[in-house]
């Protein structure tokens, strides 16, 4: 089991055994700070532990101290190409700087933000991306997993010259096979914390897959302290897709667990709504409960009976279980509400 240094970012600590912390990234404008805010509050109900907002001005650089200032989170601000937006960043107090030495301007830029998070005990992250590897090793190596490892050792190693450790390093691609090739290489060679994702992942259905392939690896092989995943869509939805992710690795669970089988030619009640209909009525529900919604006789009530609750239909019959127990035997249109009832009545919803 890999175990990383600790390291600090804002209110919260990470690596060296720390849970696991789901990061997620506000796509309003930054310097709309109403809006960036009430979306951060929605992340936090939502469970997201550390939030990134996009740095591309002054006057977003300016934003941030009012923004951190009505959250609860840790704030990371992601910084390209102007060393001087980082600068700007940590006087306003963000907690991290997400910076990529690549693009930053050089050595000596890299170390006058370095100096100043040092300074300010500001945290940072080392973000090296197959999109904007440095040109020597672009020329040398090409675009790989290697090549990947190469720049983030260097960096990393650079920043860690000037004095300075309190970092975490990532290795974003849009190949997943690279970004698990690379975080696997980096990890073999150092002991810095790790952010894990697949970037640019893509929509709801393609970056679910992609980034439960990719950050689930990495997970699977004790890689990362933190991870985002990357939606092109609603950042609530890359909060509740890292949870499943956790929660399908036994690492961490935040809410109900829906279990439910495909459906087959021996399903005889309509499932598919059935369960669609219990995942959303538990969507808000902080309990921590498996729920077992199954469509026939042959796995549904061995399923349901080990379930916290169960549903397991038959031939317009269905039979709700709870805590491996049978309660009631009820026809299929009683099945949802007298379900609903015995939630209620536990407190579930």
């Amino acid at each position: 089991m890999r175990v990383s240094k600790e390291i600090k970012v804002g209110s919260v600590k990470l690596g060296n055994g720390n849970p696991i912390l789901i990061q997620s990234m506000c796509n309003t404008n930054t310097s709309d700070i109403e809006s960036t805010v009430k979306q951060i509050k929605s992340l936090e109900d939502a469970g997201c532990e550390l939030i990134r907002v996009a740095v591309p001005d002054e006057i977003a650089a300016k934003s941030i101290k009012s923004i951190k200032d009505s959250i609860n989170i840790p704030l990371i601000a992601d910084i390209h190409f102007d060393y001087r937006l980082a600068l700007l960043a940590v006087e306003n107090g963000a907690d991290c700087i997400r910076i990529n030495p690549g693009n930053l301007g050089g050595k000596e830029n890299t170390k006058i933000v370095t100096d100043a998070c040092k300074l300010n005990n500001t945290s940072m992250r080392i973000g090296v991306n197959s999109g904007s590897l440095e040109k020597d090793i672009l020329r040398s190596d090409g675009i790989n997993a290697e090549s990947l490892c190469k720049s983030a050792l260097y960096n990393s190693r650079m920043v860690e010259s000037f004095g300075f450790d309190n970092f975490k390093v990532s290795m974003k691609s849009s190949s997943v096979l690279m970004t698990i090739q690379s975080y696997r290489l980096f990890a073999a060679e150092t002991d810095y914390p790790l952010h894990v994702g697949v970037t640019e992942a893509g929509t709801l259905f393609a970056g679910t897959i992609k980034s439960a392939i990719g950050i689930g690896s990495l997970l699977a092989d004790s890689i990362g302290d933190t991870f985002r995943v990357s939606i092109t869509g609603d950042p609530l939805e890359e909060v509740r897709i890292a949870y499943q992710i956790l929660a399908s690795l036994d690492i961490r669970r935040k809410g109900v667990e829906i279990i439910s089988c495909p459906t087959c030619g021996r399903t005889d009640i309509d499932l598919i709504g059935l369960a669609e209909t219990v995942e959303k009525l538990v969507s808000k529900s902080t309990s921590v409960v498996t729920i077992a919604v199954m469509g026939c006789v042959v796995n549904g009530p061995g399923e349901a009976r080990e379930a916290d609750y169960g549903i397991a239909g038959g031939s317009g019959v269905g039979i709700i279980f709870r805590k491996g127990k049978v309660i009631k035997k009820v026809k299929e249109e009683e099945l949802l509400a007298y379900f609903i009832e015995i939630l209620k009545e536990d407190l579930i919803i």
